[in-house]
Formats: structure tokens, sequence, C-alpha cells
């Protein structure tokens, strides 16, 4: 038995889970409405996330607070017979909370320069399957926690032009528990082993953006996400084996990182009457995942230091929405995306079941009294279902997932 494979195979399934498949894109409740849109138009201080050079747009400073609710699902099939273990299996159902915090705009009325500050939720979710399910030694659990902090700095060149930029500091964690295949007295499917992997991560990068105001009805914008390279640091893996492999699998730490990729958007938005409506194309360099390094504290003849590659590659998604103003106090929003996956067959690993994605939004903004507003929005999305294998952890299946997201928010202009 190859124990040494066992560890890397949940090494890496946590640690990819980090930076794909929980990358998230609900920064606004506005934008989320709208498709995930924004670089074109500053409707709000999300703008400090979705393009910093729309910062120096807005009326006056704002403050703005929102939550979401993701509750995925994923179904998975295979047609290997293995006796009395399932070969069909669900995620059991969870809710993760991101949120976004934000307070911005020009530093006093009429100014050209805008500062703000921006705390958001770039990933974080999440997927839990039965203990004793047919992949239980890849993944049983994972959650991912992360939060991104951005003080921000725009100035307005003249009415045409904009630009701003922020620097970004991001920390989260990361729980993950996986079976093993050694077991006591209870035998095989009662009694398994058992690693679970803690640990805390931390990087730097920054966000910049072109804001281009051609009119009143047609604008244009372009921003440049930097890759965030996340800095793992004593990470704790524990296992739960018996007592006469303690020696091979010792509780120790190990040290990573994990470059989050850099991400070019480019949008146009275009305003008619009522109406208002805006394309972005998103484009993320998802190549600096070309493999995966994990260096140990201890090391036996199971347990050594990993290189494992992984040959992700680059997406371009597509992004439409409008937003039509109903009268002084409403607006209603509508959108939709496609979102390739960025993992190729061969690495498509039971804890991040990714596939392209479509997803269908909509929502609404009140405004019951003079500078607040009210903001609600859904996002629906499917993932295409996808037979695939991960080659490193000798598995395959198919795979469907589906996520629900519905979020509240409020902003108050100053």
């Amino acid at each position: 038995m190859k124990k040494h494979l066992l560890a890397a195979s949940f090494l890496l399934t946590t640690i990819t889970s980090f930076g794909a498949g929980y990358q998230i894109n609900l920064e606004g409740l506005r934008q989320v409405a709208m498709g995930g849109t924004g670089v074109a138009w500053p409707w709000d201080a999300a703008t400090i996330f979705y393009n910093p050079g729309g910062l120096g747009r807005l009326k006056s400073i704002q403050a703005y607070g929102s939550v979401s609710a993701i509750m995925p699902a994923t179904a998975f099939g295979s047609q290997i017979q293995s006796g009395t273990t399932p070969t069909d299996a669900h995620t059991n159902k969870q809710t993760f909370t991101p949120f976004n915090v934000y307070i911005g705009g020009p530093v006093q009325e009429n100014s050209r320069f805008g500062l703000g500050l921006g705390i958001y939720t770039p990933a974080g979710a999440g997927l839990e399957w039965d203990n004793n399910w047919l992949g239980k030694y890849l993944v049983q659990s994972i959650e991912l926690k992360s939060v991104f902090v951005q003080p921000t700095v725009s100035y307005r060149i003249s009415d045409f032009l904009s630009v701003g930029a922020g620097f970004v500091y991001g920390f989260g964690t990361f729980d993950y528990t996986e079976a093993m295949p050694v077991h006591g007295a209870g035998g095989p499917g009662y009694d398994d082993g058992q690693a679970h992997l803690h640990g805390t991560a931390s990087g730097i990068g920054f966000n910049a953006g072109v804001h281009m105001r051609l009119s009143e009805q047609l604008q244009l914008g372009v921003t440049y996400r930097s890759q965030v390279n996340m800095g793992i640091s004593g990470g704790s893996a524990k296992f739960k084996v018996p007592a006469s492999l303690r020696d091979s699998f010792p509780d120790t730490h190990f040290d990573s990182h994990l470059p989050i990729p850099q991400v070019i958007s480019a949008g146009v938005g275009y305003r008619t009457g009522a109406w208002t409506f805006e394309l972005n194309l998103n484009y993320t360099i998802w190549t600096s995942f070309d493999s995966l390094k994990f260096n140990f504290d201890q090391h036996t003849s199971s347990l050594k230091d990993i290189h494992a590659p992984r040959h992700y590659h680059n997406t371009l998604t597509t992004r439409v929405g409008a937003n039509v103003k109903v009268s002084k106090v409403v607006s209603l929003m509508a959108g939709g995306a496609y979102d390739p996956s960025p993992i190729p067959n061969g690495y498509v690993s039971p804890d991040l079941p990714d596939a392209d994605r479509i997803v269908v939004t909509c929502g609404i903004s009140i405004k019951p009294i003079p500078r607040f507003t009210i903001l609600a929005a859904f996002e629906a999305t499917s993932g295409v279902k996808r037979a695939a294998s991960y080659d490193f952890g000798n598995f395959s299946g198919t795979y469907k997932t589906q996520a629900a997201t519905p979020g509240i928010g409020i902003y108050y202009n100053f």
C-alpha cells in the first residue's frame, strides 16, 4: 500500500479547492443581480472591487454592506460496482455566508480624489460527503473561509478618464477531512483511519482599474487583479490510525504556497432611457497552477514532500446584465454568465467537481428614503454534467453541481 500517495492526495485536493472551485463573484449585490458585471458602470461603493477607477465617480461617501448565502449541492454517480458501498452519492446540505463591507467615495464634494476601503470575501464555501461514500479516501469534507482587505485610492483625471488602485491583503483558513485505507478491530468501512488538515494562509497583491466615460450613455472599464500568492506556514496534519502505524503517519506541520490567479477584465455599459445594459469579459490566468509543492516538518517512508503537476488552463468568462429603473424608488436587475472550468480531465477531484457553469441572476433595489438603499439578489448556478477522472487518485465518475445563492444588502450615501 503506497501510503505516501494517500498523503499527497489529501493535500492536493485541499489546496486546489482554495484556489479554483471556491473562487466566487459575489462582491456586490447589484452587480451579482446583473450577471456579475460591474467593470464599466460604477453603481456603488462595490466598485472598489469591480473597478477601483470608478470610485472617484461616486457622488458622495458611501457605506455599504451585504451578505449572501451559498447553498451548493453535488451529485455523483459511478458505474463501478463496489459491494455494499453505494456508487451514487449526494453532498450534505450546507450554507456558507460570504460578506462584503465597503466605505468610500470622493474626499469632498466635486473632488477629483476618491478614497475607500473594501473588506470582501473572494472565496468561501465547501462540500461535505457521507463519511462512508465511494470517494471517502479522497475527501469526506472540506470548508474554506477567506477575506481580502483592500484600501483604495482613485483619481479623476478628467470627465472622460479616471484611474484607481488598491493594495490587497488576503487571509483565510481551511479544514479538510478524508478517510484512510487503514483500520482497527472494526474492519474496513467501520473503523477506517482518518486524516485531518487545518491551515491558515495569507498573501498580498493589488487591484487596479481604468474607467472611461465617453458620454452619459456609454461607459467603458478595464481592470487588472494581480496574482496573490497565499503562503501557508505551519499548517497542521493530524492522522487517526492504528497504533502500529503511528510512526508512519506522525502528526506534523507543513509549509506551502498557493497562487490565486490574476484576472484581466474589460466591460462596456450603455444606458438608454430607464435601461442600463452591461457586458463584461473576465480572462483568468489559471496557468499559475502548473504544480503544487508541500514540505513537511517530519518525514517517514510513507510521508514525504510532494511535488505534483496540475496543468490548469486559462478561461474567458462572459457576463451580461441589465438594470431598469421602474420608478424613483424601485429598480429591477437581471443577467447571466457562462463560466468555463479551468480544470482539464484527469484532474477533477470529488472535493472540487468543477465543470463549465451557466449562471442566471436577478434582483431588486428599493430606496425607501433619500440616501438609503436596500438591495436583494439571487444567483442560480448550474454546472454542466461532467464525466471525468482524477488520475492522481485513480478515481472517476460523473458529477452534477448546482448552487442557489440569495443575498441582501444596504448602503447609505452621506
